[in-house]
């Protein structure tokens, strides 16, 4: 195995600005976006969640789904 290579000036630049901009973009599209569009997602979890009797499919003495956007009283 050779030595590790020493990155300088421009590729530097480029690999660690690359990688912070992976890091961004995986921030973005995991929390970003989903705390800007929340209605959205709200729309979405109504269709996903019809016709579900929570109730029925809960494990015993647990609390039934409530609505993450909810605002805590």
């Amino acid at each position: 195995m050779g030595r590790p290579v020493k990155l300088k000036g421009l590729r530097a630049f480029a690999f660690y600005g690359g990688l912070g901009g992976l890091v961004g973009a995986c921030v973005y599209a995991v929390v970003i976006y989903p705390y800007l569009h929340i209605d959205e997602y709200k729309e979405i979890q109504k269709i996903t969640r019809a016709g579900i009797d929570q109730e029925k499919i809960q494990p015993g003495g647990m609390k039934v789904w409530s609505d993450p956007f909810d605002k805590r009283k």
